[in-house]
């Protein structure tokens, strides 16, 4: 039986890194919101597979790289791809033209700093109950809610207001810098169910709720917004004491 258990959470993590080529695969075919829905699945398996193996204690160096490989695919590359198929399907202003093709590549750096978040992580022992800078899952999702929501309406966006062609590319370099900040962020993870220990955790779930019944698909981004807020204002808290 102990030898079955230990490959449980590789498993999950297999399923993990499954899902997420498919989302890649989806977001390459412009079927944004099915790869919004397979980014879904994978951090479902990436969360189960962190609470399998401290549930069995099934740690090995192995599940750890594998964990890293699979979150480089599902979190990094699968967004970058959906970034970029949008950035390559939408109409620019007539002055970008001439780089019009190179544009969409800009998407990429999401992959980049995604891994690099992910290597900081794994060397990084202070963030076994919190995390510095921006998780990667709650990166992708936040893209993924995003271009899911926002594809087909860009280009009436653009031609509306043509200075917003460049917020994409503005937000790929914010959000990408949030992933390697320095900023704590608060886990999501209960040691216990007490409100003095897990106020911000409380608040954070309740406008969370709010947030998705409201505005449904896209409050997956608005969520990822919240988070990163409260984490700020915690932080700012916990500075002035």
């Amino acid at each position: 039986m102990a030898n079955i258990t230990r490959y449980i959470p590789n498993t999950f993590t297999c399923f993990n890194l499954f899902f997420g080529c498919v989302a890649s695969a989806t977001a390459l075919q412009g079927h944004y919101q099915w790869a919004f829905l397979f980014i879904i699945i994978s951090a479902l398996f990436d969360f189960l597979d962190g609470m399998m193996a401290r549930l069995l204690h099934a740690y090995s160096d192995i599940g750890k790289d594998l964990d890293s490989l699979s979150d480089v695919v599902s979190f990094g590359v699968a967004p970058s791809l959906m970034v970029f198929s949008l950035l390559g399907s939408i109409t620019y202003p007539d002055y970008l033209q001439p780089v019009s093709r190179l544009l969409p590549y800009f998407a990429f750096v999401i992959a980049v700093f995604s891994a690099l978040r992910l290597a900081k992580f794994n060397n990084d022992p202070r963030q076994s109950h919190s995390f510095i800078g921006l998780p990667v899952p709650a990166h992708a999702l936040f893209w993924a809610s995003l271009v899911s929501t926002s594809a087909g309406h860009l280009d009436g966006i653009i031609a509306h207001n043509p200075l917003s062609v460049y917020l994409p590319f503005l937000l790929i370099f914010l959000m990408s810098w949030m992933l390697v900040s320095r900023l704590p962020m608060f886990s999501l993870k209960f040691e216990n169910l007490s409100w003095a220990d897990n106020n911000v955790r409380y608040l954070f779930l309740a406008v969370s709720l709010v947030l998705l019944i409201l505005f449904r698909e896209i409050g997956v981004a608005a969520v990822i917004l919240w988070y990163i807020i409260l984490s700020v204002l915690q932080q700012f808290i916990t500075c002035r004491r």
